[in-house]
């Protein structure tokens, strides 16, 4: 009941504040900034760099709605409770805001670090990662690992279906591999 309400007045209060205080064309630049695609090369650790205007934006966004969570809790405490016969202390209110604002406070730092964070994908990723034979490799054939069909070339001569891969190297886009327990090295 009580996120419900304060879901509701996040979202009529955001539009209007946003409105009324020149954010709302940083908000539009950010929803559509949102849609294009960002290589993940513009996301650095400063807020002055290529990725900066996109931290900036969901601070001052943040900073926003958690003021206005913050007086949605005000009001519950003061009108709302009171209608069920709850009373509670001026204590436990500054506690429940304290604890709110350290929740969003961690939760803006957590996403803006998942957000930086570049991910490394692709053939790089895939040396020492093991697997299985998906289809005979004399030398070349397909190889499952991690649930994905990958090209690959063994190194170790003719393969069949189902053995047990490791990945030792990569070759243009194909994998390298050889079998689990060999120690041979390929080149």
């Amino acid at each position: 009941m009580i996120s419900l309400f304060c879901g509701a007045c996040q979202v009529l209060c955001k539009k209007f504040l946003l409105k009324q205080s020149g954010l709302f064309t940083a908000f539009k630049k950010m929803k559509q900034a949102r849609l294009k695609i960002i290589p993940t090369s513009c996301y650095n650790r400063s807020m002055s760099g290529p990725g900066g205007h996109l931290t900036t934006a969901r601070l001052i966004l943040a900073i926003v709605s958690t003021s206005v969570e913050e007086v949605a809790i005000v009001a519950i405490w003061r009108w709302l409770l009171p209608e069920f016969g709850i009373e509670l202390s001026l204590s436990v209110l500054i506690g429940v805001m304290a604890a709110w604002a350290a929740f969003s406070v961690s939760l803006f730092v957590f996403t803006t670090r998942t957000l930086k964070r570049q991910i490394v994908v692709g053939l790089p990723t895939m040396i020492r990662s093991r697997g299985k034979v998906a289809s005979p490799l004399a030398p070349e054939g397909l190889v499952r690992i991690k649930g994905e069909l990958w090209g690959a070339t063994s190194g170790e001569g003719n393969m069949n279906t189902g053995e047990e891969i490791e990945v030792v190297e990569e070759d243009g886009l194909k994998l390298v591999v050889r079998r689990i327990g060999t120690n041979k090295s390929i080149r």
